[in-house]
């Protein structure tokens, strides 16, 4: 097995059993869950409430370059997430192109999945989305912040293409995995990455972080990543 990452982003993403699901119900619902300090769910209360903004404006290069080296550690962050999130990695050049792997198991599915280069059915997706970030703070940004988002260990994970492509950039209260095991690491990730970068969160997402956390108000909040400011090399033009 081989990781790159630090135990705080280990402990970011690790499953934690919890089976929640979002959804209104019906009849009294009861005290709201409260969440203790350092958890997902007390951080949920400190986003901020807005509605939607249009997506007018938004492309994927207003983000830069897809997998810029914005940690400047020789290697693009694509091959980066891979190396930390796969297990038997082996590489086709130095130690940066990751060639082979496995994703074992899929967060998304619980599946396990073999990575090959060229011929994956391995993802890196943002776990928000950045036409999500771009709709909810992103298009006010200066451009270095972006790529940042973009490429920020925190906001990204290895997982299943099929899964990953129903997501869109859907939010908690329009997709969360199908894997319910993993639902409370995955709306807590979320929720760190909307608070580290200011990202807002429409009041139906808010509910449904707040449902899916309830399940497990102990899951804390993920920290570590990148600078929200990527180097001014980086930067789009």
């Amino acid at each position: 097995m081989r990781r790159i990452a630090g135990a705080v982003l280990v402990a970011a993403f690790a499953v934690t059993g919890c089976e929640a699901t979002t959804g209104t119900g019906g009849g009294d619902a009861g005290p709201e869950p409260q969440g203790k300090a350092g958890s997902a769910l007390a951080a949920v209360d400190t986003l901020t409430v807005k509605g939607r903004a249009p997506k007018t404006g938004y492309s994927r290069e207003r983000f830069g370059s897809a997998w810029a080296d914005t940690d400047t550690n020789g290697c693009d962050t694509r091959d980066d997430i891979l190396k930390r999130d796969l297990d038997s990695v082996r590489f086709t050049d130095g130690e940066c192109r990751v060639g082979s792997g496995s994703l074992a198991p899929d967060p998304y599915s619980g599946k396990d999945i073999a990575f090959v280069r060229g011929r994956s059915q391995v993802d890196i997706d943002h776990l928000v989305a950045l036409s999500d970030a771009w709709q909810k703070g992103a298009f006010q940004w200066e451009p270095g912040k972006r790529i940042a988002l973009a490429n920020d260990p925190l906001n990204l994970l290895a997982v299943g293409a099929t899964p990953n492509r129903s997501k869109g950039d859907g939010d908690t209260a329009t997709w969360l995995p199908p894997n319910k095991k993993y639902r409370c690491a995955y709306v807590a990730g979320q929720v760190a990455v909307k608070k580290k970068y200011g990202l807002w969160v429409t009041a139906a997402e808010r509910d449904a972080m707040k449902k899916v956390l309830g399940g497990c108000p102990d899951e804390k909040l993920p920290t570590g990543g990148n600078s929200t400011a990527a180097p001014p090399r980086f930067h789009a033009r």
